[in-house]
Formats: C-alpha cells, structure tokens, sequence
C-alpha cells in the first residue's frame, strides 16, 4: 500500500491502464470481481472526513471511487463532516470555538454556520466533485423529509472517572430516531445520496450531529453491508505502530482494557462495535489520504485499514 504522503501526486497522475502488463491486469481482475459480486445492490455507507477534504486530488480520487462503485452495482451512501471547514469559517467572522470531549460546543449563532457550511458549501462540493466523474448525485441533510431526528447531548462521560456529568454544549446533538425513506428512495435509483450531519430535534431545532455518529446510526437503521470511516488514520494500531488489520468485537474491548487503544480512538472503537452489534456486517477505519482507499477496501481480498466485525477479510470472497 501506497503511503498517505504519496496519495496527492498520485491522484493527479492518475493510472495509465496502457502501462500495466497484462497478466497484472488479469490478477487484479480476478481479485476484484468477487468482491463485486459479494457487495452486488448492497448498501454501503461510507463517512468522509478529514483533511482529505480539503485536498482536490484526494477528493476526485475519492468521488471516483464512488461512482466506480455505483456503476458496479453497489448503492453508496456519502455522509461527509467538515470540522476543518467550519473552524475556518468561524475564524473569518471571529467566532471563537470551544470544544468538550472532542465536540464542539454550539450556540445559536454557531449553529446557523455549521448548517450553512455543512449543507451548503461542503456538501455540494461533494455533489459536484461525483457529478464531474460521471455520477449523479444529490445534496440532503438529516432534516430531509425528517431523516435524522436527535436529541441535545446533555450529559458526558468524564474522561477520567467515566462517570457521567450534566454538560451544556448547546445545539449538538444524539441520533435518535432515524427515517431512511428519502435515502433509500435516492440510493435505488441512478442516484448517489450525499448527506450532511445535520438533524432536528422533536421540538424543531437544528442540531450539530457528530458525522461518524450520524453515518453509524444510519448504517445500522439501514442493515447496511459495511460502514466505512474515512479519517485522518490508517487505522488502529498495535503497541509497536503497526497496523492491526482485523479485529473481533472481543479483541477490540480488550485492546481498550489493556491501553493498546486510547484517547480519541476509544470512543471511535465503541462506536463502531456498537454498529455491529446493531446488525452491520462489518465497519473499517481507513486512512482517507490514501487515494482510492475505499476501492482498495471493498475490492481488494487485503483491504486497507482496520476491519471490526464479525467476519474476517478471508471470508470476504466467499
């Protein structure tokens, strides 16, 4: 695997398919068409985060991947984030932000930018990176046809104690109740659904969701096949450095009890077991700076990142 440092250039060089010997071609073939198989009118919902976003070659690289996948058969599911985006747009019209727990606490003003920024400019750059490669997609967020309806997080584990303590983080909030109607009536079309991670609450107000949280909980509402979290990451990592590329729900809980996984990681790993616990086959923490990362996940027998479910990658072509 490429490393993440490479992923810009080689995005914009692209590949010349003339170059690649074939006998190379017909092994990468042979890899990919049962995966295709395997994920044939499956659903996929895959979260786009991170400072990927804010790279063009990785984005491209990234909307190519999903119309690839569309085109094969497979129905992906786009939930994007856009933290960096909305701390620079805050830092434009001198909002100070503060954070708690790694959420960032959200008044009324602060609000009314993150949705203009999330559904608004991000998502329909999102709409429009796909769109150039040949896709067909379409913007919504989770107040669409009331598809993400939340709650205000008005209490948080203390990250020392765990016990939980009353906070007031303002319009941030907790999926809910999730009516996937208007995704599903998308998904089964030519179309390709790009969601921003913004819901409401039952009494009408906007709420700021935490993406990975929307992305699993619609996932999970959704029986999707796999959940992919496109982070800033290659994945989870052993005490050495090195990649862990495969984890059971029970291995994933004891690297968390020995401290092999920490920090921000932990509740990342939570959420995830969470998912398939839930009925997900399958979520994988990827490095996004990787170009063609989900390609190489879903289409290869070696995957990339780190894969927790229920069934291991060597099953996969089964």
């Amino acid at each position: 695997m490429a490393n993440a440092t490479d992923a810009p250039a080689q995005a914009r060089q692209g590949f010349n398919t003339a170059d690649i010997p074939a006998h190379v071609k017909a092994r990468i073939l042979a890899e990919a068409l049962p995966n295709m198989l395997r994920y044939d009118e499956e659903t996929v919902v895959i979260k786009f985060g991170g400072h990927a976003m804010g790279d063009q070659a990785l984005s491209d690289a990234f909307a190519k991947d999903i119309v690839y996948l569309k085109q094969s058969g497979v129905n992906p599911i786009v939930v994007h984030g856009g933290g960096p985006q909305i701390a620079n747009m805050l830092s434009k019209l001198e909002i100070k932000s503060e954070f708690k727990n790694g959420l960032r606490v959200t008044d009324k003003a602060t609000v009314q930018i993150v949705e203009m920024v999330l559904a608004g400019a991000i998502n329909k750059d999102i709409v429009s990176a796909i769109n150039r490669q040949g896709g067909k997609a379409v913007g919504i967020c989770g107040k669409d046809a009331n598809l993400m309806i939340a709650r205000k997080i008005t209490e948080m584990a203390d990250p020392e104690s765990s016990e939980m303590l009353p906070v007031d983080i303002g319009f941030v909030g907790d999926p809910v109740q999730v009516n996937p109607h208007i995704v599903d009536v998308i998904s089964k079309s030519d179309l390709i659904p790009v969601i921003a991670p913004i819901g409401i609450s039952f009494e009408g107000e906007t709420l700021n969701i935490n993406a990975d949280s929307f992305a699993s909980a619609l996932a999970a509402r959704m029986k999707a096949k796999r959940l992919l979290l496109l982070t800033d990451v290659d994945g989870v990592l052993d005490k050495t450095g090195q990649l862990v590329a495969e984890l059971s729900i029970e291995e994933a809980q004891e690297l968390i009890r020995n401290g092999t996984i920490t920090g921000g990681m932990i509740p990342k790993i939570e959420g995830c077991i969470e998912v398939v616990e839930a009925g997900v086959e399958a979520v994988v923490i990827i490095n996004g700076k990787v170009a063609h990362s989900v390609l190489l996940e879903l289409l290869t027998d070696h995957g990339a990142g780190t894969l927790l479910g229920r069934r291991r990658r060597k099953a996969r072509s089964a």
